[in-house]
């Protein structure tokens, strides 16, 4: 479960933090990069993340995938790709160029991974199945936290520091901002600190088969606890593991065939939301090719 736990969190690392935010500005590059596959085994105490220290930007322990999303700046659900991009973790090191900003970041990692990793894709738009996030007829029954200009994400901040920290009794995701994701083994519980209905829909969307987007047209950031039994949350790990891409025994992927999305429909209705099946046109960036061993430094 421990391998399970930190696997799960290094998935929601990269969620819905950069996929909100505007499409970036035509990009500079970075000063001087380092793209190098991450160290064999999942670490003990992860150190996954982004984090930007001055002028140097370190990104550690992430697939292919999520630097794709964190550079075009798409949720999973719009990224076609080979399986290997799932698996194939790099770390990357990248020193900003004078004048440059964290906010300059996901130009400058585009252009990175489609010179080292001769990154090639072109996009197109498919009908999904999707489950959309929308207010219940009873209502919201969660309180809108107070407006906090220098500690809520919003689309036009890119956090700096991006972090995990794996115990035995859970796990937590940093996003900065004051807001946070942590998962609890114990209790079979989710608590989201400060984040928008935009992430709670990313998040959710970790958990089910379908994309999740989110229809509630809520602008404001909260606070909330998703509570499950041990077998549905049990259920949920599986799944976040396999859509991360993490190799797991038969027996585990046999725990989760033919199991619905009970477990989150009933937890989510318990805030006052719901999630609806519907159908959507998404767009979608099909990746036609890339390098599995990118150029070297």
């Amino acid at each position: 479960m421990t391998t399970l736990r930190l696997a799960v969190s290094a998935a929601l690392v990269c969620v819905s933090v950069f996929a909100q935010a505007p499409a970036p500005a035509p990009s500079l590059e970075f000063e001087v990069a380092s793209v190098k596959p991450s160290p064999p085994g999942m670490p003990d105490m992860l150190k996954i993340g982004l984090h930007v220290d001055g002028a140097l930007v370190r990104v550690n322990y992430f697939s292919l995938r999520d630097y794709i999303r964190m550079a075009y700046r798409v949720r999973d659900y719009q990224i076609q790709a080979p399986e290997w991009m799932n698996t194939e973790r790099f770390d990357i090191q990248g020193k900003l160029p004078a004048g440059a900003t964290k906010d300059q970041v996901p130009g400058m990692l585009t252009k990175l991974l489609e010179d080292r990793f001769e990154l090639k894709y072109h996009k197109d738009k498919k009908e999904f199945s999707v489950y959309a996030l929308v207010v219940g007829k009873g209502g919201l029954k969660l309180k809108e936290l107070k407006a906090d200009p220098e500690n809520d994400l919003s689309p036009d901040k890119l956090p700096s520091d991006i972090s995990v920290v794996g115990e035995r009794s859970g796990a937590t995701v940093s996003f900065g901002h004051g807001a946070s994701f942590s998962m609890s083994m114990a209790q079979n519980s989710m608590e989201g600190k400060r984040l928008n209905m935009l992430m709670l829909a990313d998040m959710c969307g970790r958990f089910v088969e379908r994309p999740v987007i989110d229809e509630t047209n809520l602008k404001g950031v909260y606070d909330f606890n998703l509570t499950f039994t041990p077998e549905d949350f049990r259920t949920l790990m599986i799944r976040s593991a396999i859509a991360a891409g993490v190799s797991l025994p038969p027996q585990a992927r046999a725990l989760v065939e033919n199991v619905g999305d009970d477990g989150i429909l009933q937890a989510v209705q318990k805030l006052g939301l719901k999630l609806e099946t519907k159908k959507s046109p998404l767009d979608l960036m099909v990746i036609d090719s890339a390098r599995k061993v990118p150029t070297e430094n």
